[in-house]
């Protein structure tokens, strides 16, 4: 069997394994005083960056901030979040909308085959180049828009992103798989989480010196969960008012 056969073929099938999983993760609002091992935020980490995302491109960082001062500082961005103020760890997932460029050519430089595919190097070099790049003021998106508006008009055709604000979206998709992927990883490790939204994202850029175009779409708490970490029980909607079926 090749390498590629055997990355991609189906493991054993073990859905009570996945369903516990994800039934045990909840959002953890208290953590333990206890540290998260360097060696289990790596593992984590690297099963976060194998989740599917947009051409390869993996448009995303994230600052693993396990520096008690820094923490202290982050607290009140956090509009004093208990999640905050208690979790060992913290990790701010970027968005990378701005590394589109670096990336295409990392790809090539580090395809793991002796000679990149003509097709694949013709994608990376001329294809998403044309179709990420929004030009100074985002007048180059404006000129695709227009011409996806008449060339579409003949067949199918992907038309976004033709802005900045849509490259924003294009990363945040990719990111925010990359996050759930780091969730259920440190669930699997026995290490609760808490996704926070809420923070003043001004401050957050002053305090983790952000690069001015990445997005940091949420600040994640890690830890041990504390007994009273869970504020609420869980409540989902039923399936038929969010499912519909063609």
């Amino acid at each position: 069997m090749s390498r590629f056969a055997a990355e991609s073929s189906c493991l054993p099938a073990t859905p009570d394994a996945l369903r516990a999983l994800i039934e045990q993760r909840r959002a953890v609002r208290r953590f333990l005083d206890e540290p998260v091992p360097d060696a289990v935020l790596r593992d984590c980490l690297e099963q976060a960056v194998l989740a599917p995302n947009a051409c390869n491109l993996q448009p995303w960082s994230f600052l693993v901030i396990r520096d008690a001062e820094l923490r202290r500082q982050l607290a009140p961005v956090c509009l004093g979040q208990n999640a905050a103020r208690t979790a060992p760890v913290l990790i701010a997932v970027l968005a990378r909308p701005d590394t589109w460029r670096e990336s295409c050519a990392a790809v090539l430089e580090q395809w793991p085959e002796p000679q990149v595919p003509e097709k694949v190097r013709d994608f990376y070099q001329r294809t998403a180049p044309f179709q990420y790049n929004q030009g100074a003021f985002g007048l180059r998106g404006l000129f695709k828009r227009a011409l996806y508006a008449v060339v579409g008009r003949r067949r199918a055709l992907m038309r976004q992103p033709n802005s900045h604000a849509e490259m924003r979206l294009w990363a945040v998709k990719s990111t925010s798989l990359a996050a759930q992927n780091l969730m259920l990883a440190l669930q699997s490790h026995g290490y609760a989480t808490c996704p926070m939204e809420g923070f003043d994202e001004v401050r957050l850029r002053k305090v983790l010196q952000i690069p001015p175009r990445a997005v940091p779409i949420m600040l994640l708490a890690a830890g041990r969960a504390a007994d009273n970490g869970v504020y609420n029980p869980r409540l989902r909607f039923p399936l038929e008012q969010r499912v519909s079926w063609h």
